[in-house]
């Protein structure tokens, strides 16, 4: 014996349902076609919307690890003094300390002269990595140039260009930084920070080895330079991300509630098949109430039949569903595994467990008006 033919012994209303769904086949597929429908809509809506969110997020990178001081010119300060960075570096249990300086310069080199800025900074290399030459942690002489700008002025390692009236060496072609970043290098130069004849600082950039300790940085620097008077502003990169998260977040729902109406829809398709159903079996259904067959069988037989589509509906849609999420991440982000995490199986799992309540829930009024009815007016013609 199957397993298939123990189920129908142990629930006989599944395969009365079978029976009965096998009578007007046509009918009954266009009625699971919607719960395909549904199902697939809100599965393939939500990974949609976890595939933006996994591709923007590539895109932005480990941004929230990196916090940026600056003075709070509203309140008249203008520059961070050597003690600002040495009171910044006392309160950062974890993560590196850059203090900046910049300005704008005409790079010269040749007969090409070009409008660029110059940030002075003394280590480079803990926020910026070379895809020629170096990127020295201690920058004492030379220059490093953004990628941008070299492949603009076709520089390379070992040429001399000129800022204003001081002249370098480049040292460094600094790797293309992609997303969003605190400082843009790509058509920037960056100098010893001897090289400026003023003293202070523009702006601090804190890397913390994650984003929680960043957030603790940001806080111990508020409360150890912002204590008696506002004198600088943090910005905090983590915020991005967060909001990122949160607008992708909201997306999803949008999305998944579009999807949800195709279900809606669905679901008024299976009450209006199941109502058809219980007129065209009016008089059977009256004969099975009249040899003594009880109304919450009936019940169960009209809802065995709505839930049986919500089933086959359900199962058909989340196998579509994970082909084109397999499809789509393929497409998007060149990695169709990412079909297979946790949130998109959840989804499809949503979707499937809705797609079936829905058909149940549509079969309620006909399975009631069914089994309310009497028996000697059901088997009247």
């Amino acid at each position: 014996m199957s397993a298939l033919e123990r189920l129908y012994r142990q629930v006989p209303a599944l395969l009365m349902a079978r029976r009965n769904l096998s009578r007007n086949r046509l009918r009954s597929g266009l009625a699971a076609l919607g719960i395909i429908i549904g199902v697939l809509a809100i599965a393939s809506l939500g990974m949609f919307g976890t595939t933006l969110r996994t591709g923007a997020s590539e895109q932005l990178g480990d941004i929230g690890n990196e916090i940026q001081i600056s003075p709070n010119a509203q309140e008249g300060f203008e520059r961070l003094t050597d003690r600002d960075v040495a009171d910044i570096r006392r309160v950062t249990d974890e993560g590196t300390v850059v203090p900046i300086r910049q300005k704008t310069a005409t790079l010269t080199r040749g007969d090409d002269r070009t409008i660029t800025t110059v940030y002075g900074i003394e280590n480079p290399g803990a926020l910026y990595e070379a895809s020629e030459g170096q990127s020295p942690e201690r920058l004492r002489q030379g220059a490093l140039v953004g990628s941008s700008l070299a492949e603009r002025l076709e520089l390379q390692v070992g040429n001399r260009i000129t800022l204003d009236n001081d002249s370098y060496r480049v040292v460094g072609i600094l790797e293309e930084q992609d997303g969003i970043s605190l400082l843009n290098p790509n058509s920037a130069v960056i100098v010893p920070l001897e090289s400026f004849d003023e003293s202070g600082y523009s702006q601090v950039i804190v890397r913390s080895p994650s984003g929680t300790a960043a957030n603790e940085t940001a806080a111990a620097v508020r409360e150890e330079l912002n204590d008696r008077e506002e004198r600088v502003t943090i910005f905090e990169l983590g915020s991005i991300t967060e909001g990122i998260n949160q607008f992708f977040g909201i997306l999803n729902a949008f999305l998944i509630g579009i999807g949800s109406i195709s279900l809606v829809v669905a679901g008024v398709a299976i009450l209006n098949v199941m109502l058809m159903s219980t007129i065209e079996r009016r008089q059977e259904i009256g004969v099975l109430r009249a040899v003594g067959v009880q109304k919450l069988d009936v019940v169960k037989m009209i809802l065995a039949e709505a839930g049986l589509l919500g089933f086959v509906g359900g199962f058909l849609g989340a196998v579509l569903s994970v082909f084109a999420g397999l499809v789509l991440n393929q497409v998007v982000l060149s990695d169709p595994l990412l079909t297979f995490a946790p949130v998109n199986l959840m989804y499809i799992g949503l979707a499937v467990v809705f797609g079936i309540v829905t058909s149940v829930l549509s079969g309620l009024y006909p399975a009631w008006k069914a089994a309310s009815e009497r028996p000697v007016e059901s088997l009247r013609k």
